[in-house]
């Protein structure tokens, strides 16, 4: 069998789709090929007895207002896709200084820090925020989806000279690390940490190493007097949904179950891809959306031969534990959305096991679960080794004992806000870095490259090959929701041409 399509895009992740929906907004004609049987990559979900599942993504926020400097509300506002969202404010850590209660905004988080460390952290805290506040101003002046892919990023932005002029002396902050800027104005070690918590749970990387602009992004939203965070009805995998929706009713294709086993290339072209089932859908341009790695799996050697080696040897972070629950709801009415657990900072926030996430939807959507029950998602952000794993098999005895022995840590945080939480379970589903590779098809079940922002930029969407690109957490501007919803945006600059892009725009009021 064979097809035609203007556009095909491998994978279903967040970059991929937008990049698919944003292409069948202007005409084309798309087809998104995705291995799962379910869309959305890292943020996909699914239904066990009744309970709806999360499998990625547990912080949102920039969904729900307008304007917004996420690219991801952006683009579903281009797609005139509604996704409704509960907003809220608060969310629980459980840190070595104790349990605390922490709120998104400047002013209640400054309450726990008076109490904690007193008024001159609470100061020095201040001090950083202002500090940050005009290199998030000129982030905002510089939105993702008016960049263009290639060697125009200083013609984008004397285009936009008017907005960029005020905010020249703050933008040599963007393209760098948080680092220095952190080194520079805290002192206080748990303002130190905090932020180095931040960074890794956005990154998968400590401070040193994760996106100044990304990091004063997160802050300034975060230093507005009605800062909160969004959760989307149904959660990650309404979001999914939406861009599919927004996808379909464009004109584009989605087709689940359909592994992507080769990229068909002439000379330096790439002209369409071949499926594991032998069926050849040949297309004027492709997009890949899976990570670097397995993206090079499905080029021959012969091809690009210098490019490839370069990017193979792109560094992996660290893979994830994951723990799904359904359990009992009764008793538990103050329970948070979202926990977020640090065992000791000394070890420093990347050490594996040190720090787990744990996110209750259900509390805010009771749909989510059934009556009178909770739906948990647990997962430890990227410090799980995958040296641990790698030669194992799935559903052998001694992966299973490692599973089980590795899973622990997720029982011993959990009983310290829930102490019968064994006894109230319907479902459980404990899940190792195999589980998360086999599922999202990421290599070594990685939450992606780790490159240092200190180190230069993720490497564009752009490949050595015509007609070929790439989007997703494995390019600028990197790992992320908004992030790989640019990345997407800009993938389809790179097909649409700068008319298109510039149709967008003036649609978006960007």
């Amino acid at each position: 069998m064979s097809g035609k399509v203007d556009v095909v895009v491998i994978g279903s992740g967040i970059g991929g789709l937008c990049c698919a929906g944003l292409c069948a907004r202007a005409g084309k004609e798309v087809l998104v090929l995705e291995a799962h049987s379910q869309p959305g990559g890292a943020a996909h979900g699914f239904e066990r007895n009744g309970y709806q599942f999360e499998s990625g993504p547990s912080l949102w926020s920039g969904l729900s207002g307008w304007p917004t400097t996420n690219p991801l509300a952006q683009i579903l506002r281009a797609l005139d896709q509604p996704l409704p969202v509960i907003r809220y404010s608060d969310w629980d850590v459980l840190l070595p200084e104790g349990q605390l209660r922490v709120g998104v905004g400047s002013h209640d988080f400054e309450a726990v820090v008076r109490d904690l460390r007193g008024p001159e952290a609470v100061d020095e805290w201040r001090t950083f925020g202002e500090v940050l506040q005009p290199i998030a101003a000129a982030a905002s002046a510089l939105p993702l989806l008016t960049l263009r892919p290639g060697a125009e990023v200083l013609q984008q932005m004397w285009s936009r000279g008017r907005q960029l002029l005020p905010h020249l002396p703050a933008m040599r902050h963007l393209a760098g690390s948080f680092g220095p800027l952190v080194d520079r104005h805290l002192q206080d070690p748990f303002l130190r940490n905090w932020v180095d918590l931040l960074c890794f749970l956005i990154s998968g990387m400590p401070t040193a190493d994760t996106n100044a602009a990304a990091m004063a992004t997160l802050f300034g939203e975060w230093f507005q007097p009605d800062a909160h965070l969004d959760y989307p009805v149904g959660g990650s995998a309404a979001v999914a949904a939406a861009l599919v929706e927004g996808l379909e009713r464009h004109g584009g294709a989605l087709r689940c179950g359909s592994r992507v086993a080769a990229l068909q290339v002439d000379a330096d072209r790439v002209t369409g891809v071949t499926l594991s089932s032998g069926e050849l859908i040949q297309a004027d341009a492709v997009v890949s959306n899976a990570d670097i790695w397995s993206t090079l799996s499905l080029l021959p050697e012969d091809v690009a031969r210098s490019w490839q080696r370069q990017r193979a040897g792109t560094p992996h972070c660290q893979s994830f534990l994951h723990l799904h629950l359904g359990f009992a709801a009764d008793g538990l009415e103050d329970l948070p959305i979202h926990t977020v657990w640090v065992g000791d900072w000394q070890r420093g926030i990347t050490a594996e096991r040190n720090a787990v996430v744990l996110s209750v939807p259900s509390v805010l959507d009771p749909g989510m679960a059934p009556s009178g029950q909770h739906v948990l998602h647990g997962y430890t952000p990227a410090n799980e080794p995958w040296q641990l794993w790698r030669d194992l098999k799935r559903g052998t005895k001694a992966y299973n004992a490692l599973k089980r022995d590795r899973c622990q840590v997720f029982w011993r945080v959990l009983e310290q806000q829930i102490p019968d939480i064994r006894d109230r379970c319907q479902v459980v589903m404990e899940g190792s870095p195999l589980s998360h590779g086999h599922f999202l098809n990421v290599d070594q079940g990685s939450y992606g490259p780790a490159l240092s922002a200190a180190k230069g930029l993720f490497p564009g969407v752009t490949t050595p090959l015509s007609r070929f690109w790439m989007c997703g957490a494995s390019t600028f501007p990197g790992i992320g929701i908004p992030p790989v919803a640019a990345s997407g945006a800009l993938a389809a600059h790179a097909i649409l041409g700068r008319q298109a892009q510039a149709e967008l725009l003036r649609d978006l009021g960007i």
